[in-house]
């Protein structure tokens, strides 16, 4: 029972420290997070940090880890709620602008920050954020193939393409946020994806109107 407290508390903390350390690296990136540096921000000590992780490497892919579990959380579970097809694959991009405007990371977007960030950097930590880009695109387009299946978008319809440019407006909301504001941005690039959408579907009454 001791024992397991003692784990139910580590695993608290972790949590905590994850959550800190993620808001952080959303306006700092991941290469200037360090367990000296963020003991000291956090203020807690450098060797309570080391018991979680060994090398900077290691709290850099669980950020990682952390912001791809709070993407599951926020995005991906809420656009699974809708009905399959074109509303679904709607409610991902909504869910996405949702995520910014709740302003959760001070930085925007964590996941379109650390790309530009290691874009040309070889290593393990590009090479997850590789996986991460690789999985959430591949969500997009199976989303949008079944669109296309379900008969809510027009046969000619290109899914990888549609995914693409659903990916392309998020990240340039996210990019565009911190200077124009994320309400301004993310209503933009609703309204540019649902008037693209309602142009390809077949009854584009069962989208929202383009407001």
């Amino acid at each position: 029972m001791i024992e397991d407290g003692r784990l139910r508390r580590g695993e608290r903390t972790r949590t905590a420290v994850l959550d800190r350390t993620l808001r952080l690296a959303s306006v700092e990136g991941l290469d200037g997070l360090s367990l000296a540096r963020l003991a000291d921000t956090l203020h807690l000590s450098k060797s309570g940090l080391f018991a979680h992780w060994r090398s900077k490497e290691a709290l850099q892919l669980a950020v990682i880890e952390h912001a791809r579990q709070q993407w599951i959380n926020e995005v991906i579970h809420p656009a699974l709620d809708a009905p399959r097809g074109v509303r679904r694959l709607w409610a991902a991009h909504d869910q996405r602008m949702a995520l910014y405007e709740s302003e959760k990371l001070p930085g925007g977007c964590f996941f379109a920050n650390t790309y530009f960030e290691y874009n040309a950097r070889p290593g393990a930590v590009r090479e997850r954020l590789v996986t991460e880009l690789a999985d959430w695109t591949g969500f997009l387009t199976g989303l949008a193939e079944q669109s296309v299946e379900l008969g809510d978008l027009r046969p000619d319809t290109d899914p990888t393409d549609l995914a693409y440019l659903t990916d392309s407006l998020g990240v340039y909301a996210a990019m565009q946020a911190p200077v124009l504001g994320a309400a301004v941005t993310c209503r933009r690039s609703r309204r540019a994806l649902l008037g693209h959408l309602r142009t390809l579907a077949t009854d584009p009454t069962i989208l929202p109107e383009v407001t």
